[in-house]
């Protein structure tokens, strides 16, 4: 296939385009910067500027640009940076293949598009499928408008795929990199009370996920999570297992509301239980299909 790739220069793009072009697929590298190479081509999302040509023949578009959500407070200008980078990258990308689409009506695309299990917001303990609505929070809100960017392809017939990622596993993860130090003096525990559920899925899954759905025959959202789903408390009591450290200092709830604030109400303290029901159905199989085999590989054991 010939694939067009955005936002690959962070942890899952820079993985991806490694592993599509040992599959032997064609990739072409949009990038807002001065191109280095001859893969890499320049756009603007931000002025929802592209060549209009350089998506006329592909067959695939993973659409991953965003600024990173870290760790911090949702100031109002951080919010405007989130969504920006997300609508503009997503409208620019769906417009573009939209007109690819009336020159060559024929032609069969797939537009596959970042998105994340934040989309539900805090679901406490009950199990959700894609089936469930969009909850209520920024994030929550956000992930909804990011989806529905991609409504100018679907309707000229591109197949589009919503990737409802949660906490990616991997060495160099964000995730991985602020708590693993901590863990490893013996400092971590769990974060409020424990029992909100950390939906995570491996890198070496995630990116399986992405290639598997290129030619699945799925349309709409995904969720690309592990199929065991765990609560905070079991995550961090597992990841003080694998670097041999007691787990016994947790932070208090209103700790992390008070440093982290809306971030900390919605992706810290909540939770999402959610369950990989569409990828399981369209034949997916998973490496690392429970916890400990997953930090195991985050961790760089076998």
């Amino acid at each position: 296939m010939k694939i067009a790739v955005t936002g690959a220069s962070g942890l899952i793009g820079g993985a991806l385009l490694t592993a599509l072009r040992a599959d032997g697929h064609e990739v072409l590298q949009l990038v807002r910067r001065t191109p280095r190479t001859s893969d890499e081509h320049r756009w603007d999302p931000q002025h929802h500027q592209i060549d209009p040509t350089l998506l006329a023949d592909v067959d695939a578009v993973i659409n991953l640009a965003g600024v990173p959500i870290r760790p911090r407070p949702f100031t109002s200008g951080y919010k405007e940076r989130l969504a920006a980078s997300r609508l503009d990258s997503t409208t620019t990308i769906s417009d573009a293949l939209a007109r690819a689409m009336t020159a060559e009506p024929g032609r069969t695309r797939v537009l596959l598009s970042a998105s994340a299990v934040g989309y539900y917001g805090d679901t406490g303990s009950r199990p959700v499928t894609e089936q469930d609505p969009a909850g209520s929070d920024f994030l929550a809100q956000l992930c909804a408008r990011w989806e529905a960017a991609t409504a100018p392809a679907e309707a000229a017939g591109v197949r589009v795929v919503h990737l409802r990622t949660g906490l990616v596993l991997d060495r160099s993860a964000m995730l991985m990199q602020v708590m693993t130090p901590i863990f490893r003096l013996g400092l971590g525990g769990r974060m409020g009370s424990g029992r909100q559920y950390w939906p995570w899925i491996s890198l070496a899954d995630e990116i399986g996920a992405i290639r598997h759905l290129l030619t699945a025959d799925v349309a709409g959202p995904v969720n690309l999570t592990g199929p065991e789903p765990v609560t905070n408390a079991e995550f961090t009591a597992e990841l003080g297992r694998q670097v041999h450290r007691p787990t016994v200092l947790g932070v208090p709830s209103v700790a992390l509301k008070l440093a982290l604030g809306e971030f900390g109400r919605s992706s810290v303290v909540g939770g999402q239980r959610a369950l990989p029901v569409r990828l399981q159905e369209s034949g997916y199989r998973f490496t690392h299909a429970d916890l400990p085999s997953a930090l195991r590989a985050a961790l760089g054991g076998s």
